[in-house]
C-alpha cells in the first residue's frame, strides 16, 4: 500500500458511541501528522481502514469496536497510533452455555408488496432465475467425458434451444475413495441430491455415472424420476463415442422441456437469496454488509428467502444472533451448528482464528471477532426463522442461517444446494469469483476498488463511507438491482465473462 499522498480532508469513522478506535477512510490511508476535523492527530501513518486509537488505551483495557470487545491492548496504546493486529489479544469465543435465546426478537416490519421479478417458474411452485440444464455426477471419474460432452452439446444442440441459458456440469471430487456409510457423509450425499433440484435447473434431473462407484447413482436421481442416468461402464455402450452420443441424446430430450420455460412476472416472495462475502475488509462491516443486510430487510418483507451462512464468521458474535432467534427451537439450532464446527475445527487441531486470511488483515480486519461482527451485518435487522444444516435444503420464508464453512467456493455450493437461485457476495479486497448455476452480485466495499475492477464489481457500496449515501439509500438501491439480476434484465460481470468457480463439497466424513 505504501505511504503514498492521502486524498482529501483526513475523516474517519467510529460506529459505535461506547468505540475506542475508528477506522481511516482516505484512500491509501493517512501519514503522520494527519489531523482530524475533531482535533486528533495521528502519531503514525495508518493505511486506509486501519484504526486508530481515539484515546490512550492501557495495557490489558478492551478495544473496542461496533460497541463490542474485538481484543484488549497487549502494550500501552496512545491516541491517534496505529492499532493493528499485533497490539491486540483476542478474546475468548462466546460461551455457548450461556447464551440468551429468542430476548430481543426484531418485531415485524410492515409487508413490502407489488415488488416483482421476471422468473422461471416450475412445477413444483419454485422459481428460478436462470434456465440450466444441469448434469450431475455420481463420481470424480467421469468429470472430463462430461466436460467432452457438454463441448459439443453447446456447440451442436443448444443453438437448436434458444429459451435455455446454458448446460453445466455438476462436477465435484467425491463418489468414491470415501467413507459413504459414515454419519457425517450425508453432508455431501445431501449436497449432491438438492444440487440437483435447485430452482435454476428447472427439475430436469440427469446423472452421468461410471458404474462402479460406492455413490450409487440411484441415490441423485428423484422418487418417480425414469431413465434418467448414463453409466459409461454400461456393457451395451461401445467406445467413447457411444457414450457421448447416449449423454447428448438424454440431454437433447432435456433441453426440449427446458426449453418451454419462458419467464413470467413473479412476486418478490419467490426469491431464494444468498448472502456471502469473501476477501473482506475493515469496510466490509461499514458499507457493503449494512446495505446488503437493509437489502435483506426489504427481501423478508417482501416474503422472501434469504440465507446468511458462514459458521467461523458468526461463531464470535453468535451472542447477538441467538437473541434474535423468532423461539427457542431456533436458537437451539443456531448452537447447535457451533457446536458442531467447535468439534469439527478442535479434529483438525484448528479454532475459529483460523479464519481470517493476510488479505482480511491487510485490509484492516485484526482477527475472526472483528471480521464476525462485521460479517453478520449481511443478515439485517429480521428474526432469525430458521437454520439449515449444511445442503439441507430451504422449505419456509424469511431470514435464515445456513450453516457452511467460510470457504467462497464451499459456502456457494452449500447456497446452491439450498436453493438460493441469486448470490449477493460483498468484497473489500476483490475477487473473480462466480456461480454457473446463479447470478451472483459482487459488491464493493469501497469505491476505489470499484473503479479499478469496473468490468468485475457490480454494484458499489462505497459511498456509505464518503456520506454521499446512506445505508436505507444503498440497501434500497441493491433491492432493487436484484429485481433486475433476477429479470434477466442486467447480468452480472461474472456471467458476462462466463468465470464460474468449480463447485466444491464439503466432506467432513473419512476419506479412505
Amino acid at each position: 500500500m505504501g505511504h503514498q499522498k492521502a486524498v482529501g480532508e483526513p475523516r474517519y469513522i467510529k460506529l459505535n458511541p461506547r468505540d475506542n478506535v475508528a477506522i481511516v477512510v482516505n484512500d491509501f490511508g493517512l501519514p503522520a501528522g494527519a489531523r482530524f476535523p475533531c482535533g486528533l492527530e495521528l502519531t503514525a501513518f495508518v493505511p486506509q481502514g486501519h484504526k486508530t486509537a481515539l484515546v490512550d488505551i492501557a495495557e490489558g483495557a478492551p478495544i473496542l469496536r461496533y460497541g463490542e470487545i474485538i481484543g484488549y491492548a497487549l502494550t500501552p496504546i496512545g491516541a491517534g497510533e496505529w492499532v493493528d493486529e499485533a497490539r491486540i489479544r483476542m478474546p475468548d469465543a462466546p460461551d455457548l452455555d450461556s447464551l440468551e435465546i429468542a430476548t430481543a426478537i426484531p418485531a415485524p416490519q410492515p409487508p413490502l408488496e407489488g415488488y416483482t421479478f421476471e422468473g422461471f417458474r416450475n412445477a413444483d411452485g419454485s422459481v428460478g432465475t436462470k434456465n440450466i440444464l444441469a448434469i450431475s455426477t455420481s463420481v470424480q471419474c467421469v468429470k472430463g467425458a462430461l466436460e467432452f460432452a457438454i463441448k459439443r452439446i453447446r456447440s451442436e444442440l443448444l443453438p437448436k434451444y434458444p429459451n435455455v441459458d446454458d448446460v453445466a456440469a455438476l462436477t465435484h471430487a467425491y463418489g468414491c475413495g470415501v467413507a459413504i456409510t459414515a454419519p457425517d457423509a450425508i453432508v455431501p450425499i445431501r449436497t449432491l441430491q438438492n444440487l440437483a433440484l435447485n430452482p435454476n435447473f428447472g427439475g430436469e434431473v440427469m446423472v452421468v455415472s461410471l458404474g462402479c462407484e460406492k455413490l450409487a447413482p440411484e441415490r441423485l436421481v428423484p422418487a418417480g424420476v425414469d431413465d434418467a442416468i448414463v453409466r459409461m461402464q454400461d456393457e451395451t455402450l461401445e467406445g467413447f463415442g457411444e457414450i457421448v452420443a447416449r449423454i447428448m441424446t438424454m440431454a437433447d430430450a432435456r433441453l426440449a422441456q427446458l426449453n418451454r420455460r419462458k419467464r413470467e412476472t413473479c412476486p418478490a416472495s419467490d426469491l431464494v437469496i444468498g448472502l456471502q462475502c469473501g476477501g473482506s475488509d475493515a469496510f466490509s462491516g461499514v458499507t457493503a454488509n449494512p446495505a446488503v443486510g437493509f437489502a435483506a430487510d426489504l427481501l423478508v418483507r417482501a416474503g422472501a428467502t434469504v440465507m446468511f451462512s458462514e459458521v467461523t464468521e458468526v461463531r464470535d458474535a453468535i451472542n447477538l444472533l441467538t437473541r434474535r432467534a423468532a423461539n427457542e427451537h431456533v436458537g437451539r439450532a443456531l448452537i447447535r451448528e457451533m457446536e458442531w464446527y467447535d468439534k469439527y475445527l478442535a479434529c483438525g487441531g484448528a479454532d475459529r482464528s483460523a479464519n481470517t486470511t493476510p488479505g482480511n488483515k491487510k485490509g484492516g480486519l485484526a482477527n475472526i471477532v472483528e471480521k464476525s461482527l462485521g460479517s453478520i451485518a449481511k443478515s439485517g435487522s429480521s428474526p432469525i426463522a430458521g437454520v439449515l444444516a449444511p445442503g439441507e435444503k430451504a422449505r419456509q420464508k424469511g431470514l435464515l442461517f445456513a450453516a457452511t464453512p467460510a470457504s467462497d467456493f464451499i459456502c456457494g455450493t452449500l447456497q446452491l444446494a439450498s436453493g438460493i437461485t441469486l448470490q449477493v457476495f460483498t468484497t473489500g479486497r476483490g475477487t473473480p469469483y462466480g456461480l454457473a448455476a446463479a447470478p451472483v452480485i459482487k459488491v464493493a466495499t469501497r469505491t476505489e476498488l470499484a473503479r479499478r475492477w469496473k468490468d468485475l464489481i457490480d454494484f458499489d457500496a462505497g459511498a456509505v463511507a464518503t456520506g454521499e449515501k446512506t445505508i436505507q439509500e444503498t440497501g434500497w438501491d441493491l433491492f432493487r438491482f436484484i429485481l433486475d439480476v433476477a429479470s434477466g434484465r442486467t447480468q452480472p460481470w461474472s456471467d458476462r465473462w462466463g468465470i464460474h468457480n468449480d463447485l466444491t463439497l464439503f466432506n467432513p466424513a473419512p476419506v479412505t
